[in-house]
């Protein structure tokens, strides 16, 4: 190249440049958007014609995810109403790519002020600015966990693509109140019915009182979301590169505030021998144990596939703490405006809905793996 010739070319290549926003690779989702912009949403590459749509339904899982709807999350009022206006045609999709959008109505930006020159501990600000030389400090920007309102748009449309796979997730743990019970033993049906989102009322009524004391405490608590997908069909998952448990792992991983992931017996499994992990076989295929998690070599076995997420306390809290400016001075500064005390009860549909879009790209890659 000549680098006289074409100077605007060359250069262009080392500005700073924001990558990384697509996730799938024949189910492809992109999402776009900021906190605090006028609008967030997405464009779904790759969905097959022909699925009829509920999109009742797909308002629904975006009301279990949205702000403000309980006393225990984020009262920011935002009714996170979808609007598509590409690749549904008479309530069925159409092959093209399916773009959508949800608007943003109650931005309070001022709340974000105290912190235009300073970085909140434990949040992408330093690194945004190191990185970029530029950052939009409302809210977080792009790096809000705002952004995951249209993955959860794109995961339930992946749903209903997959039919009879079940997907459920639920709330397991909130700081140190943890579910000691089986998930083979729990009735999902209760999820719904708390605003933890725990199918152990008793440990539900636990959680929601330990939420609330935090939150009095103008502090913050992390929790585990544990997720059961039954259904899936034996040979999701490729065997090196592109392992299910592998992609799952890394789907977990990019939803704010993940701190670890395990699948089947996890980090427990390290501490058994071979002749108590080893999931034996009945005759009909299926396993005596399911410590694999339903994979095994990377691919679905045809069993229950069961996970647990980890996420860490929400890094705003209401009170003082010494941080850093943009100027390399300690100051002290205090969270404000509408935060969650515990992310965990929001976070079970993007759960899901990353769930479901590693499904549904792993089932179109399926399909041309035999003759």
């Amino acid at each position: 190249m000549n680098y006289v010739q074409y100077p605007s070319i060359f250069y262009s290549i080392f500005e700073p440049i924001m990558a990384g926003n697509s996730f799938g690779q024949l189910f492809k989702l992109t999402t776009f958007g900021e906190s605090h912009g006028p609008a967030i949403g997405g464009v779904i590459d790759g969905c097959p014609a022909g699925i009829t749509l509920d999109l009742e339904a797909i308002q629904r899982e975006l009301n279990r995810r949205k702000p403000g709807q309980s006393a225990l999350v984020t009262q920011r009022k935002e009714p996170d109403e979808v609007v598509f206006y590409a690749g549904i045609f008479e309530g069925k999709t159409t092959g093209t790519p399916i773009g959508f959008a949800i608007h943003n109505t109650n931005q309070k930006s001022r709340d974000y002020a105290h912190i235009k020159d300073s970085y909140r501990p434990s949040h992408a600000d330093k690194v945004y600015d190191d990185k970029y030389g530029f950052r939009d400090y409302r809210g977080g920007g792009r790096s809000s966990a705002r952004e995951t309102a249209s993955r959860v748009v794109a995961g339930a449309i992946a749903k209903q693509f997959l039919k009879s796979i079940d997907i459920q997730a639920y709330v397991s743990a909130v700081g140190p109140i943890a579910l000691t019970k089986d998930h083979s033993t729990l009735d999902f049906s209760l999820t719904e019915t708390n605003p933890v989102r725990c199918p152990d009322p008793e440990k539900a009524t636990e959680m929601e009182a330990y939420i609330r004391r935090i939150r009095k405490e103008g502090d913050t608590v992390g929790g585990v979301i544990s997720c059961v997908i039954k259904n899936v069909p034996i040979g999701l998952g490729e065997p090196v590169f592109d392992k299910l448990h592998a992609e799952l792992g890394k789907a977990m991983l990019s939803i704010n505030a993940v701190k670890g992931f395990e699948y089947g017996s996890g980090f427990a499994g390290a501490q058994q021998k071979g002749s108590e992990h080893n999931d034996q076989f009945n005759a009909d295929g299926t396993t005596k144990s399911n410590h694999s998690g339903g994979i095994q070599g990377g691919i679905s076995n045809g069993m229950d596939i069961y996970f647990n997420v980890a996420f860490k306390p929400v890094a705003t809290i209401m009170q003082s703490q010494t941080t850093l400016d943009n100027k390399g001075k300690m100051v002290e500064m205090q969270g404000k405006g509408r935060h969650d005390p515990c992310v965990v009860p929001r976070a079970v549909p993007i759960v899901e809905a990353m769930a479901a879009l590693v499904l549904a790209d792993l089932t179109l890659l399926n399909r041309g793996t035999r003759y």
